[in-house]
């Protein structure tokens, strides 16, 4: 699963990044504890254009009728993306890229504590997953929302947690954002065996209000 991250790359980066406009409204950078209901960045693309946009992080189904009248539905699981009713008519028509640097799980001591690895590009850059987005709400208060796409975790993240976020690599992007036809379906399998690398942190990352540069250095043990 991805249920925590960080994003540190320049909002004018990313835009470069990506080929993709910027919104005005784009979420601060950088943000090393990015959490659940936050606005996130996130690429999409319409009528060949791709845009850097803010949505919010949590997947709201057009039958809620209000933000908690369901499960928050931060992740997604690539096995089941087009059959769930809340996600596959997004798995057809919006799929999209969030944009992060790096991403935490945890695993526990022999005592119970949580305790969370960074998990980052061995080069420290961008980390695009892959993602699903869905208009929610009345025209007047309308909010575009999305969630990341979760796979089984590959051999190298495995030891730390069974899921991991379905990583893209430039190559794919299009094929994902349906600007190179069909055949998405294909990318949804475990991947990023040798770009990723993972360190421990500390436990301050544990708490959603945690921020700061700290949260992802490497630490022996706390």
């Amino acid at each position: 699963m991805c249920g925590r991250f960080a994003i540190t790359l320049p909002n004018d980066a990313m835009a470069q990044l990506f080929a993709a406009r910027p919104a005005n409204d784009l979420p601060h950078v950088p943000n090393f504890n990015v959490c659940p209901t936050n606005l996130v960045h996130v690429v999409r693309s319409s009528d060949g254009a791709r845009r850097l946009d803010a949505l919010r992080w949590g997947f709201l189904p057009h039958w809620y009728k209000t933000e908690t009248a369901g499960p928050l539905l931060i992740n997604a699981r690539a096995e089941t993306l087009a059959d769930k009713p809340a996600f596959r008519a997004a798995c057809r028509e919006r799929r999209c890229l969030v944009v992060a640097t790096g991403f935490y799980e945890w695993t526990k001591s022999e005592d119970g504590q949580r305790l969370p690895w960074y998990i980052h590009r061995h080069d420290s850059g961008a980390i695009a997953f892959a993602g699903v987005w869905q208009d929610w709400g009345p025209e007047t208060a309308r909010q575009r929302t999305c969630a990341i796409v979760t796979t089984a975790a590959n051999k190298k993240l495995g030891n730390i947690h069974h899921r991991m976020p379905l990583i893209l690599e430039p190559e794919d992007w299009a094929l994902w954002l349906g600007e190179a036809g069909k055949g998405a379906a294909k990318l949804m399998c475990p991947g990023a065996e040798e770009i990723l690398e993972f360190h421990r942190v500390g436990r301050a990352v544990n708490s959603n209000r945690a921020s700061g540069p700290g949260l992802i250095e490497p630490v022996q043990g706390d």
